[in-house]
């Protein structure tokens, strides 16, 4: 049995603007993941609405600051054999971080996070896969807008700035902005077929990782 932690936000959450509301359990993105690699795989979805890289939101009900509580899920949840963060479209907030280069260095720390962590019973570091989520979009929602401001461009910066990490971690780098798009409704989440698309484009990406 291959365990997999899908660390993320509302992304991974499965927010769906259009209602507000959850997507159904079958669209989010890990239950795709999870129904594509079929059995022998336990794929663990652990999205938070709000979570960022490594940053407070002292707005927040709870602690959505990912570097902080990363270390207490991966005691939870271990042994695990891959990692796939997918986080930094919250960084994109001005009153978060609003900055692409902080959402990096932010990833840079989860990824460290993860490799460095200290294991129980001699388990060894998971594989990580690197994920930059799809790139903000224009809306007329004006608190979205508001609230993401300026977060459009920056955002676009994620994938390659991602690849870079991953690349210097020798982890997995893959960009979600390849196969799915924000929707405008709020400029930052996704319809329930774009949150399928991830799932399933990931699905190979984790067998081969863990040569399946």
């Amino acid at each position: 049995m291959k365990t997999i932690l899908c660390y993320g936000d509302s992304l991974t959450w499965g927010y769906s603007a259009e209602g507000p509301g959850r997507h159904a359990y079958e669209d989010r993105w890990p239950s795709v993941l999870a129904a594509g690699l079929g059995k022998g795989f336990t794929v663990i979805a652990e999205g938070l609405n709000g979570r960022t890289t490594a940053y407070d939101d002292h707005l927040a009900d709870c602690d959505r600051n990912g570097a902080r509580v990363l270390p207490t899920i991966l005691h939870t949840h271990y042994p695990l054999d891959l990692v796939v963060i997918m986080l930094g479209a919250n960084d994109m907030k001005p009153f978060i971080c609003g900055r692409a280069i902080g959402a990096k260095q932010g990833m840079e720390r989860l990824v460290d996070l993860v490799k460095q962590h200290a294991y129980g019973f001699d388990a060894p570091a998971p594989q990580v896969i690197v994920v930059a989520p799809p790139a903000l979009c224009a809306t007329e929602d004006a608190d979205f807008d508001a609230m993401f401001d300026g977060g459009v461009a920056e955002s676009k910066k994620l994938a390659a700035m991602y690849a870079e990490v991953a690349d210097a971690a020798g982890s997995t780098f893959f960009d979600a902005g390849s196969v799915a798009v924000t929707t405008p409704i709020d400029g930052v989440h996704l319809d329930a077929a774009n949150t399928r698309a991830i799932g399933a484009a990931l699905v190979p990406v984790a067998r081969r990782l863990l040569m399946l």
